[in-house]
C-alpha cells in the first residue's frame, strides 16, 4: 500500500521530533521532509509533492494563509492540515477560506492526529473536536439570536457579497474565482445565507435580494 507523503512545517525543531516520531511509527505515513517557516514549505512542496502538510500558524516570515493559498494554488492535490495551539474561530475561518483540509489543536490526542492525516489525504476534512463544539454552540446561539433581530442583519458582509453576486447571475465557480476563494467556502455561505433567510430556491433568492435593494433592475427603454 502506498504511504501518505507528510511535509512537516513548524518553527520549533523540538516539536517537528516529536511529531515526526510519532507519525513514523505508522506503517502508512512516511515524513519526507520538514519546514520550518511558511516560505520554506512553499517551495518543498513543490520539490516533493507531498500528499498533506503540517502547518503551525504561527511563524515568522511569510503566514501560513498565504502560505496555504500558494500551496493550494501550485498544486491542489496537496492537503494542508493546520496544527496550532489557538482555539480562535476567526483563525478557524481564514484557514478554510484559504483551503486548508484541516484544523487541529496541538495538544490532541495522537490518535486524532493520525487520523487528521489519514482523512484528509482520502479527500475529507478534520476538525479538532474541541473547535467543532464551538461551531455547534456557536451555530446554536444564532439560531436563537436569528428569532430577535431581522434576517438580513444576521448575515456576514461575505454573505452578502455572495448574495449579490448570486442574485446577478454568477455562479459559484465564478464567485469562487472572482473573491480567490474555493468552491467549497463559496457553497458554505451560499447555504449559510440561505438558511438564514429561509430561501430554498434561485428565484426566492433574487426576490429577496431585489426587496433588500442589494441590487437593483435594470429597466430598458
Amino acid at each position: 500500500m502506498k504511504s501518505i507523503r507528510v511535509l512537516l512545517t513548524d518553527d520549533h525543531s523540538l516539536f517537528r521530533h516529536g511529531i515526526k516520531t510519532l507519525l513514523s511509527a505508522e506503517s502508512d505515513i512516511d515524513v519526507v521532509e520538514e519546514a520550518d517557516h511558511a516560505a520554506d514549505a512553499i517551495v518543498k512542496a513543490a520539490e516533493l509533492r507531498p500528499d498533506v502538510i503540517l502547518m503551525d500558524i504561527g511563524m515568522p516570515g511569510v503566514s501560513c494563509f498565504e502560505a496555504v493559498r500558494q500551496i493550494r494554488k501550485n498544486r491542489p492535490e496537496t492537503k494542508v492540515v493546520i496544527l496550532t495551539m489557538y482555539d480562535d474561530e476567526d483563525y478557524l475561518v481564514q484557514c478554510m477560506e484559504v483551503g486548508a483540509a484541516g484544523y487541529i489543536l496541538k495538544d490532541c490526542p495522537v490518535t486524532q492526529l493520525i487520523a487528521a492525516v489519514r482523512d484528509v489525504c482520502r479527500g475529507g476534512s478534520f476538525l479538532s473536536p474541541r473547535m467543532l463544539s464551538q461551531l455547534v454552540d456557536d451555530f446554536r446561539s444564532r439560531v436563537r439570536t436569528d428569532h430577535h433581530q431581522p434576517r438580513f442583519a444576521t448575515l456576514t458582509p461575505r454573505e452578502k457579497e455572495v448574495l449579490k453576486m448570486l442574485a446577478e447571475g454568477l455562479s459559484v465557480k465564478e464567485i469562487a474565482s472572482s473573491l480567490n476563494l474555493s468552491g467549497k467556502t463559496i457553497e458554505a455561505h451560499k447555504f449559510n445565507l440561505m438558511r438564514k433567510l429561509d430561501i430554498h430556491n434561485k428565484a426566492q433568492l433574487v426576490q429577496y435580494a431585489i426587496q433588500k435593494k442589494v441590487i437593483q433592475l435594470t429597466h430598458v427603454a
